[in-house]
């Protein structure tokens, strides 16, 4: 059924609250970004008539049968660390966040807004549309966030000379170090939290994910790989400067983007490892970089951006296609599997859900996940809050800047909480 409302942006937060109050929904908002690959405004999944809880060793055998039961729409995430399952890798750094591995869900009730016409797709349509409209909206109380960081300024630094020091011996060329930031004994509201931040930071992958007790608030601005019909696209991104109230200084900023040749290193790179990731799905032949070193301008930042496509093998089921680019090659380095053991070593905590990725298949064979990134994790029972940020580190990193830029990813997230300017502490 679709149907028309006054205030469309409106009805997507009442729609949102109203969702929120089931044990488990997901919201995706692409906040009226428009690529050639995205085809919906947002989309609402709410109440679980199926679902499926996995952790590695079979993780994705298990989605495969899924999915393979349920030609119909599915909503869920995987977590970085179902690496350990796509090759011989181990993680062995504190979780204190415990979501599974991975999880999805087949919808009793979901909304899809697209081209500003709202579509239900529900047993109970009028019901729905009942809840929603008498949503009113609830008021939060602030409350006191004692920030604090798994790395001192320090100590961020030195170990990122240390990675330097594994680039010089050509052990890898590029990787993705990251920092946790985390508050215990934390009482956020979620819903609030996430509408602030969506509102701070609106990216074109937006996700509010609640699974009973756990939430993913996240700002996504990437794709991490999307199914339009036989084509495979993937679209990394390598390349962050900071955004500029005055004009000129925003366009210097988004020149010296495009121009420095340390961000364009770190991009080619990964979009060399994206490539060689899609061939094993790929039709021989038809594996293409669609655009390179693209510049796009979000709030916050500026990012350089990559299109890699290519034409799905018939022969590779679209969970397989996943699997042989995962994890996504801008969260992790080159050589793929030796970054990612380095930083298993020098990072301090599991990433968990951070740098998984969170999406939906649709029963038309289409699916699209996004790079969970920007993304503010919370464990509401164990009152624990977490967000990770990374920098790509090569041979021309410069360890300060790269903490520095760590902090401008940060920013959105800081001020969503309240913290404004405020810097964590060890």
């Amino acid at each position: 059924m679709k149907i028309q409302v006054n205030d469309l942006q409106q009805f997507k937060q009442k729609a949102l609250q109203w969702a929120s109050k089931f044990d488990v929904c997901c919201c995706l908002d692409s906040n009226h970004f428009n690529d050639p690959y995205t085809k919906f405004d947002l989309l609402l999944a709410v109440v679980v008539k199926d679902q499926l809880t996995a952790n590695t060793g079979s993780a994705f055998a298990e989605l495969e049968r899924f999915r393979a039961k349920h030609n119909d729409w599915l909503f869920g995430f995987l977590t970085y660390d179902l690496k350990n399952e796509v090759e011989r890798l181990s993680s062995f750094n504190i979780d204190r966040l415990n979501f599974p591995d991975l999880y999805f869900f087949v919808p009793e009730h979901l909304i899809i807004v697209r081209n500003d016409e709202i579509e239900i797709i529900s047993p109970d349509i009028e019901h729905i549309l009942a809840e929603i409209d008498s949503q009113t909206p609830e008021q939060s109380s602030p409350t006191e966030i004692d920030l604090l960081t798994r790395f001192t300024r320090d100590e961020y630094i030195s170990t990122v000379n240390k990675v330097k020091d594994h680039i010089n011996r050509g052990d890898i060329y590029v990787t993705n170090f990251c920092q946790e930031f985390f508050a215990e004994n934390s009482g956020i509201t979620p819903l609030d939290t996430f509408l602030k931040l969506n509102a701070i930071s609106p990216n074109p992958f937006s996700a509010f994910f609640k699974l009973n007790d756990k939430y993913s608030l996240s700002a996504s601005p990437e794709r991490f790989l999307a199914k339009r019909g036989n084509k495979l696209i993937s679209q990394p991104i390598k390349g962050t400067s900071k955004r500029y109230d005055d004009p000129e200084e925003d366009d210097l900023s988004k020149q010296e983007l495009r121009d420095h040749p340390k961000e364009l290193q770190e991009n080619v790179m990964i979009v060399d490892l994206v490539r060689n990731d899609l061939t094993k799905s790929a039709v021989a032949g038809t594996v293409q970089t669609e655009e390179l070193f693209g510049i796009y301008s979000f709030n916050q930042v500026h990012q350089m951006i990559s299109t890699v496509v290519c034409e799905k093998s018939k022969d590779i089921s679209d969970v397989q296609a996943i699997k042989n680019t995962f994890p996504m090659g801008s969260m992790t380095g080159a050589p793929k599997i030796s970054a990612m053991q380095l930083m298993e070593h020098y990072e301090r905590i599991k990433r968990g859900v951070y740098s998984g990725a969170i999406g939906y298949f649709s029963p038309d064979g289409d699916f699209d996940f996004n790079v969970v990134i920007r993304t503010l994790l919370y464990n509401q029972t164990e009152r624990y809050l977490s967000f990770q940020v990374g920098s790509a580190i090569t041979f021309y990193a410069d360890s300060e800047k790269e903490y520095e830029e760590c902090l401008l990813k940060a920013k959105a997230i800081l001020q969503a909480l309240g913290l404004h300017g405020s810097f964590p502490h060890p």
